[in-house]
């Protein structure tokens, strides 16, 4: 029988051939740590000295999002006017 495989503390990156801008990562990917799934993002940067080197950015999966407030289709903008 094949053994699970344990992706704990562990991830891959994957050049990103959209990138169109100095801003986006020239390196994509994905890990887990502590059960938690993140996106990897990764720039390939050079040092006041000249020696090159990764910055790494981490995101959780799950990230929640600021959801805007629902209004009810009776409410118009003025209902929230206290006068």
């Amino acid at each position: 029988m094949p053994q699970e495989f344990d992706n704990e503390l562990r991830g891959a990156l994957f050049k990103n051939d959209k990138r169109e801008t100095e801003d986006h990562p020239n390196y994509k990917g994905q890990c887990e740590i502590e059960g938690v799934e993140y996106w990897m993002d990764a720039w390939i940067k050079k040092s006041k000295a000249g020696v090159s080197y990764m910055s790494v950015s981490f995101k959780p999966k799950e990230a929640k999002k600021a959801a805007p407030p629902k209004r009810s289709s009776r409410q118009s903008a003025d209902d929230d006017v206290p006068f």
